[in-house]
């Protein structure tokens, strides 16, 4: 049997057509553990070196029309990096998406930014979230996302409820600045750095917290930022039924916030948690507006390699989720068909989709295998080449990446 004629292929063509993944701008530089970094020649070190990566993404894959930045390591001028910024997404086809405030960088936030005991070192704080909104005003961007590293190592060395006051004034503050197509998007972490407690530490936490905010904050849930066998889908469902889901920052882990890449320790979790998105979407509950980002940080794989086959893997699993059939799913549900509704669930999963994946491909243009693609073109070699050079002169050029 052709393998096509195992998937639905308007389907699968439909799911590709509206499946869009956002890619970090820090994917792209060298990054390292606690212990080290590992330099590679190819590493992004300019926001222009990053917008040429993305480019390359969005041009194998057709899914990634955005770019994550970080405001500290990608606008270090804040609003006057602004022309910059729109020069280069002019250049490389490729568009500022969320924007991501630095609240645990500076020595400043030795205990913490926005829950800070200090009152000036949360001013300090909360300004910068409020030019970060200004930023994302200037570059058109929906969403801000704050995460905190705020928290304390220790009992009794800080007030849990004080910061819980100071955190929800300072959100309130945050979302009186939004515009009205804008979103503040909050994410948690049961730990790390803190690990006595984390003032954002669980979902419950964060959707609390965006009710105080107001109607334009939402949960931003990261795949990564929970205990081993949680069940995130669950979460999901949840926080779709309360209507405060607002996006995600994908990637996968073996024991905690590991980073690594999307579906390479567990697929079947990314499965169902797209499995309930859909299904959400399929009975009409779900807000169109969740965003769906990468969020990895490779030391050891090739960073634009990475990148590329996250994007192919997240694609292949959104289509397996799109091939349950929700309508007899369901039936199967009500009648508490336990083993034929696990078994039509799993049949999707097992499904062998990349046949599906690449023919979408093929119409749109694109390259049917775009890992394949990137090795053949010889684009991660040509900048390596291009960046060792003019890192050690010291130089960029603007046609770098003509």
């Amino acid at each position: 049997m052709n393998p096509l004629e195992t998937v639905r292929l308007d389907w699968a063509f439909q799911a590709l057509d509206t499946f869009k993944i956002e890619v970090p701008s820090w994917g792209f530089a060298n990054t390292g553990t606690r212990f080290g970094k590992f330099l590679q020649k190819a590493a992004a070190t300019t926001l222009e070196e990053k917008f040429a990566d993305a480019a390359e993404v969005l041009r194998l894959t057709g899914a990634t029309p955005t770019i994550a930045l970080h405001v500290l390591w990608d606008l270090p001028e804040g609003i006057d990096s602004i022309a910059e910024l729109k020069a280069l997404e002019k250049r490389f086809g490729i568009k500022a998406g969320s924007i991501n405030p630095n609240l645990f960088q500076d020595q400043l936030y030795k205990f913490g930014s926005l829950c800070n005991p200090d009152a000036g070192i949360r001013r300090h704080a909360l300004d910068h979230v409020v030019d970060s909104i200004e930023i994302a005003k200037a570059t058109g961007s929906r969403d801000i996302s704050v995460w905190l590293a705020d928290g304390s190592n220790y009992p009794g060395s800080q007030s849990i409820r004080k910061r819980i006051a100071w955190l929800e004034e300072a959100l309130v503050t945050a979302h009186g600045e939004l515009s009205p197509g804008q979103r503040l998007l909050i994410e948690y972490k049961p730990f790390e750095p803190a690990f006595y407690h984390t003032d954002i530490a669980d979902w419950g936490m964060s959707a609390q917290l965006c009710a105080a905010a107001g109607p334009n904050a939402r949960v931003l849930v990261d795949t990564g930022h929970h205990y081993n066998a949680q069940n995130i889908e669950q979460i999901v469902a949840w926080l779709l039924h309360l209507g405060v889901l607002g996006g995600f920052h994908f990637n996968d882990r073996r024991y905690a916030d590991d980073d690594l890449t999307l579906g390479s320790i567990d697929p079947y979790q990314v499965f169902r948690i797209f499995h309930e998105l859909q299904t959400a979407a399929f009975e009409g509950l779900q807000d169109a507006g969740v965003a769906y980002m990468i969020d990895q940080s490779h030391n050891l794989k090739g960073k634009i390699e990475a990148t590329v086959q996250t994007v192919v893997t997240a694609q292949e699993l959104w289509v397996k989720a799109a091939l349950v059939d929700r309508e007899k799913l369901a039936g199967l549900q009500k009648a508490c068909d336990i083993v034929a509704a696990e078994e039509l669930f799993r049949g999707a999963f097992w499904t062998d989709v990349r046949p599906a994946v690449a023919a979408w491909r093929e119409a749109r243009g694109l390259a049917p295998d775009p890992l394949a693609a990137l090795r053949e073109g010889g684009y991660v070699e040509r900048v390596a080449k291009q960046r060792e050079l003019m890192h050690g002169t010291g130089h960029t050029t603007a046609s770098s990446y003509a």
